[in-house]
């Protein structure tokens, strides 16, 4: 994270209602910069996936540099074509007759997980793009049937997956309404797993290549981490773009909001039990899901590992569940009520995960501008927004 961007604590005000995300545009344009100089030495076109970033009042900032989305719904694309603009891609594990309806509409690529959705969904998709005037590209996910992911959840190669169509069903399909392929192995990785990825691609989906226009790589690639190969990442676009004459596509979501945002909480109340327990206004399984999926700990500001500092406790959500822990810190000094925390790296996979479980309310949205680095508080939600998700 670049040295002159302002501390946290330097932006959020004491007055900040929470719990709330608050997302900072200088943050943002750090880590565009970083992947406009990948599509400038690479002709590379990179999308937002609006399923791990999707707050479209910073879209007009996004798509400065990103040349579309990428959704896995109907209501994704309609957000990415009405917000963001450029182009929509779409995939999902599987369409309905309704889908494809919407989607014709809003697509400009539609990719396929199976050979039957093919079959069943190429021709009234096209039709229905042509009475409407326009063009639709279409394409296959692949399944290379190569792990490089470690946690299981988030590995879309295991054995038993359901995503992608694995090498050995392509015998003796006809691809010639097919302008492009699909892949997605990687979470929150370098680029070295996409090198020997692509090996595996060539070698089980080679002789396919060079009769397609686009190759789309998916998304997990942890383009903007400190650290992360660069130069690994444009030799394989490049090699991929100069062998087969592809158009190459990225789509990360993780690495557009990498570091850009925060969850600030309130702590409401400490308790005694093995250890104290801090009870925050905040929830792991509402509002940060990835905490117990994953799982993983999320660093807080001026927090250490247990032990390292004077006072260890645990801290832990509001909610009802007994397993609502977001792990174990120590403080310079005990926690008290009132107290506020702020959560690192909380813009991507939370605000689209969140819930209302328990009837908790949803987090507020914040935004700290760029130029005059005011902060602007966007959303907040209340009793409606709960009460309308249930009937």
């Amino acid at each position: 994270m670049r040295e002159d961007l302002n501390s946290w604590d330097e932006l959020l005000p004491e007055a900040l209602p929470t719990p709330c995300f608050v997302v900072d545009e200088d943050r943002l344009l750090a880590n565009l910069a970083i992947l406009s100089s990948v599509q400038q030495h690479t002709g590379a076109k990179i999308l937002l996936a609006l399923k791990g970033f999707a707050m479209f009042s910073v879209f007009p900032l996004l798509r400065r540099v990103l040349h579309g989305v990428c959704a896995s719904s109907p209501h994704e694309a309609r957000l990415g074509r009405e917000e963001f603009g450029g182009e929509v891609h779409v995939f999902a594990a599987a369409y309905s007759e309704d889908d494809i309806h919407e989607l014709a509409l809003l697509a400009d690529h539609l990719v396929f997980n199976s050979f039957a959705q093919r079959d069943r969904f190429l021709e009234p998709a096209r039709d229905c793009a042509a009475k409407a005037g326009r063009s639709l590209a279409f394409g296959l996910r692949v399944n290379p049937e190569h792990s490089e992911g470690a946690v299981p959840l988030y590995d879309p190669c295991s054995p038993g997956s359901r995503l992608g169509i694995r090498s050995v069903v392509f015998a003796g399909r006809a691809l010639s309404d097919i302008s492009g392929l699909h892949f997605h192995t990687l979470c929150e990785q370098d680029a070295a797993p996409l090198a020997r990825t692509l090996a595996v691609i060539e070698r089980t989906f080679g002789e396919f290549l060079p009769g397609m226009r686009w190759l789309n790589i998916g998304g997990g690639h942890h383009i903007t981490r400190p650290g992360y190969d660069l130069p690994l990442l444009c030799r394989c676009i490049t090699r991929m773009r100069d062998a087969y004459g592809l158009d190459v596509y990225i789509e990360p979501g993780e690495a557009v909001a990498l570091n850009a945002g925060v969850l600030v909480s309130t702590v409401l109340d400490v308790v005694e039990a093995d250890m104290p327990v801090a009870l925050l206004d905040s929830s792991a399984s509402a509002h940060m899901p990835d905490v117990l999926e994953m799982p993983y700990r999320p660093e807080v500001i001026h927090a250490g590992k247990p032990g390292e500092k004077s006072w260890t406790c645990r801290l832990a959500g509001k909610s009802c569940l007994a397993g609502d822990v977001i792990g174990e810190y120590s403080f310079a000094a005990p926690l008290q009520a009132g107290d506020r925390l702020i959560f690192l790296d909380m813009a991507h996979y939370t605000m689209v995960k969140t819930t209302t479980f328990n009837g908790l309310a949803l987090p507020g949205i914040a935004l700290v501008e760029n130029g005059s680095r005011a902060l602007r508080m966007v959303r907040r939600f209340g009793y409606e927004d709960f009460k309308t998700r249930l009937s």
